[in-house]
């Protein structure tokens, strides 16, 4: 069999795979999201932080929760890596500088897992577990609460009450990460990740010194790390290392698991907003941009012509030869194209359009599936977007989902969409032109420009992956990285509350004639080219500065 044909077989059974999850996990969030009844154990979470499960929030105590609760984290998550040398455990580490202990409280907080340190050579096993993993939980969970929260805001009417941010985040963190993630670590386990507590331990000569190893809590890590879309590894390698992606079905398996949880929200939305065509619609746009996407990638890296590359059947540096270039491929587009940002391959080693696939996937918003709740709400601010040009062309009031789309609306919808490109656009304009920044860079020219930009759209974006070759583990890079993404997660947040209060406090307008059917392919093809069109626009002169560039010289 060819690697092509073995790569459109991956990718096949992938598709497969997340159809039959579909419906029945969709279903399920969405009976979680409208349950009225808590479990027992949620009853002794609520009375031990003090919080009443009952009572419903209108958009600013929701969006003080959510800052309350971020802000708590990302304090506790600091301290503990500052203290990380008294603790046992620690396999002998010493405490995080504050730089470095800063930026990686903000990035895992804000579900993003930019890592600039070596995790086997920084982080315990206390930190690893009891900080970064559960990190990955309630980060994932705090993104489903927000999500959830604008779907109420379009099903609700005549009211500013979007639900309880405490019982989202509880409900979505035990009733479907926790199970999910269980089954998700014994089946790594058994295609042969590691789950211990071992120290480190010499495994063999290697260059004419020792090898040395540590175990870990690995495999439960890295379930949630790929389910929560949030991607640090527990080894600098992350989905390369054999630790934690053994062989080519933990591969697929891996990539099975970030796609699946942003997918099925769109049947969870379309149950919760009372119209399933609203939510195949959604999923219909993701999943063309998905699979474009992933085409595209695949092709650019099989097709690279050259003698080494036509022996390799393609161009095989920084891949792992245990996943090929299919496997290697359909990992980076599902990663960049979610908020998940682990990698099994290297793309700084891609091809030049290749390497610019992953940047534009994430410039894009990650919302083709997106991030686990983020990707649902990104992609319906772009549909409010969509409607409101839909509606310039016709003359007429937008309308979604029985929602007029104001000037309120569409104000708060168009700050969403301007927040990260400002960000990304403006700190690697900052390093370009400052001297120091520019010294981490491994290459010159294009390519050096381009890791430059990949790490801002990266911390931005909240992906946390790594164009390699930047020596980000700098004070300034720390910073700055560690600012864009917490200002890329939590200030969207505030425009995606705020829109679904005043969603919620509409009445419904009827729906007439002239009325644009949201639930059509037309549409789903119109809410396509507004994504493409708007990420055009916005970021094609960085684009065209960088992989662009190197693509088209090589």
């Amino acid at each position: 069999m060819s690697p092509q044909a073995a790569g459109l077989l991956q990718l096949t059974a992938l598709m497969a795979a997340l159809a039959l999850a579909y419906r029945p996990l969709g279903d399920h969030m969405a009976k979680v999201y409208s349950s009225e009844k808590h479990y027992k154990p949620e009853k002794w979470i609520y009375k031990a932080i003090g919080a009443d499960p009952a009572a419903e929030m209108r958009w600013p105590a929701y969006l003080r929760g959510v800052l309350a609760f971020s802000a708590l984290s990302v304090l506790f998550l600091y301290l503990l890596q500052r203290i990380q040398g008294s603790l046992p455990g620690s396999l002998g580490f010493s405490s995080i500088d504050p730089d470095q202990a800063f930026n990686t409280a903000a990035s895992f907080v804000a579900n993003t897992n930019w890592q600039s340190y070596y995790g086997e050579q920084a982080m315990g096993h206390v930190v690893q577990t009891g900080g970064l993993a559960v990190q990955n939980f309630l980060s994932a969970a705090v993104g489903m609460a927000v999500a959830v929260a604008l779907v109420r805001g379009f099903a609700r009417s005549r009211t500013g009450e979007l639900g309880n941010f405490w019982a989202d985040l509880v409900r979505g963190t035990v009733r479907v990460l926790l199970p999910i993630s269980v089954i998700g670590a014994l089946v790594l386990v058994a295609c042969g990740a590691i789950q211990n507590f071992s120290g480190i331990h010499q495994v063999g000569q290697f260059m004419g010194g020792a090898q040395e190893w540590n175990g870990g809590a690995v495999a439960s890590q890295e379930a949630i790390k790929e389910l929560g879309t949030n991607g640090g590894g527990y080894f600098n390698a992350n989905s390369a290392h054999p630790f934690e992606n053994p062989n080519p079905f933990s591969n697929l398996f891996e990539i099975f698991l970030i796609l699946l949880i942003p997918f099925a929200l769109t049947r969870t939305f379309g149950r919760m907003a009372g119209s399933l065509r609203q939510g195949y619609a959604i999923l219909g746009a993701m999943a063309v941009i998905w699979i474009g996407f992933t085409a595209l990638m695949m092709w650019t890296e099989f097709a690279h012509r050259g003698p080494a590359f036509e022996i390799a059947g393609g161009v095989m540096e920084g891949k792992e030869t245990r996943f090929g270039i299919a496997g290697s491929s359909i990992f980076a587009v599902a990663t960049t194209l979610t908020s998940t940002g682990a990698v099994n391959s290297f793309h700084s080693s891609y091809t030049g359009f290749g390497g610019g696939i992953t940047m534009l996937g994430m410039q894009l918003g990650e919302i083709a599936p997106g991030g686990v709740g983020s990707g649902l709400y990104g992609m319906l601010i772009m549909a409010v977007i969509a409607v409101f040009i839909a509606g310039l062309m016709v003359g007429r009031t937008p309308e979604y989902l029985g929602k007029k789309i104001g000037t309120r609306q569409i104000k708060l919808a168009a700050c969403y969409i301007l927040v990260t490109p400002a960000l990304v656009l403006g700190f690697t304009a900052v390093a370009m032109a400052l001297p120091t920044p520019a010294d981490s860079m491994t290459n010159s020219g294009a390519h050096g420009f381009s890791e430059i930009l990949y790490a801002y759209t990266s911390g931005a974006n909240n992906n946390g992956s790594a164009f390699a070759g930047l020596g980000a583990d700098t004070q300034w890079f720390n910073t700055t990285i560690g600012i864009a993404m917490l200002l890329g997660r939590f200030v969207p947040m505030v425009f995606v509350l705020a829109l679904a209060g005043s969603l919620a406090e509409q009445k419904p307008v009827p729906e007439t004639a002239g009325t644009l059917r949201t639930d059509k392919p037309l549409y789903a093809g119109l809410l396509v080219g507004t994504i493409l069109i708007i990420t055009g626009l916005t970021y094609f002169p960085a684009l065209a500065l960088g992989p662009l560039a190197e693509g088209l010289a090589s």
